[in-house]
């Protein structure tokens, strides 16, 4: 899998300042114990810090992309060293003028590879490493250059309002679902546009439908419920920023617990199968989209190889975006779909423009 990527996708930047899947219905489909042992798609680090909240034995924060775990590094020297006001602040979600001096302070904590890296992009620090990223700057284009077009920033806020179910869908379907929405949306979010400046040609290469109006049908029904009013992930979508949303991991009942155990994050770059090679077997999986960009072929071969890596009753949880991929469905003999379970918690998922999320369970 590693030589299938790394020769078609540049390995050599952030994608992903950000994690952009619910970590809540992670967490409540994983459902785990304590002293479990996790490997998680690193990305940008941020599920894998919420899945402390599990008190786990060990997490094995893993990545392809070598400069997805620097951002993991910094982020988590951040967590560990700093108070959540400040580490808010330093890593973006709040202004400051001190990201630079406080940099100074954590960089010791950094592996060579990674501080090298940094001392190389500081101006990444001095703006905010949240908003570092290729997607984000995708959103960010989105929310500065296109939306005005289409709304006012008055009628962005009024979107997030606290409003009756009724009171949101006439919002939607009344002031926010123009014809200008509906254009430009389905044309910003489309195959072509999303690949060249979101994500990678590469990773959509699979998506074989209409992304823009799968996209917009997914948003409409989203933006339609209240559940749209406190959804960080959309905040940032439609804004460019998280104004007063935090994510999971950042949450003040939450911090000071993933900071006292911060250290149980163990970071390889690698594939799946070698980090099971290199760290032994797992209780669960928390892989992402990673199936997305896979052909059945070796959506088969790497669901083969993960079984193998898992320990007995060992769970698996992962999204698809807009290409089916589902374990239980190409391996039943390997893995156990937990229907109810998946259905119930893709009904609440905030990251609303996924197809469906899905918690698996390893068969003996």
């Amino acid at each position: 899998m590693k030589d299938d990527i790394s020769k078609k996708v540049q390995l050599d930047f952030i994608r992903y300042a950000n994690c952009w899947e619910d970590p809540e219905i992670l967490l409540k489909g994983l459902n785990l114990p304590k002293n479990t042992r996790i490997l998680s798609i690193a990305s940008a680090g941020d599920n894998s810090f919420s899945l402390l909240t599990t008190e786990p034995e060990i997490i094995v924060a893993f990545d392809l992309n070598p400069v997805q775990l620097y951002l993991v590094e910094l982020k988590k020297a951040a967590i560990k060293s700093l108070c959540r006001e400040e580490a808010i602040a330093f890593l973006g979600f709040t202004k400051s003028r001190k990201r630079l001096l406080v940099y100074e302070n954590i960089k010791h904590q950094l592996s060579d590879n990674t501080l090298h890296f940094w001392e190389q992009h500081l101006g990444l620090i001095e703006k905010g490493v949240v908003h570092a990223g290729k997607f984000e700057r995708y959103f960010q284009f989105f929310s500065r250059k296109i939306l005005p077009f289409i709304h006012s920033r008055r009628t962005v806020e009024a979107l997030f309002s606290k409003k009756s179910e009724a009171e949101q869908r006439t919002f939607y379907e009344q002031k926010w679902n123009t014809w200008r929405w509906r254009l430009l949306f389905k044309i910003f979010f489309s195959k072509t546009v999303m690949g060249k400046k979101g994500r990678d040609p590469e990773f959509l290469k699979e998506v074989n439908i209409n992304v823009g109006a799968f996209i917009f049908n997914k948003a409409a029904a989203h933006l339609s419920s209240p559940r749209a009013q406190d959804n960080f992930i959309l905040r940032y979508n439609l804004t460019g920023n998280f104004g007063d949303l935090l994510p999971h991991y950042l949450l003040e009942e939450n911090y000071a617990s993933i900071q006292s155990q911060v250290d149980r994050i163990q970071l390889f770059c690698g594939t799946l199968e070698e980090a099971t090679r290199a760290f032994g077997k797992f209780d669960a999986m928390n892989l992402s989209d990673i199936f997305e960009y896979m052909n059945t072929e070796l959506f088969e071969q790497v669901g083969t190889e993960l079984h193998a890596g898992l320990n007995e009753n060992g769970k698996v949880a992962y999204w698809n975006l807009m290409v089916p991929r589902k374990l239980s469905e190409q391996l039943p003999a390997l893995f156990e779909y937990q229907k109810e379970n998946a259905e119930r918690l893709t009904a609440i998922d905030r990251g609303f423009f996924y197809h469906g999320f899905y918690c698996d369970k390893a068969r003996l």
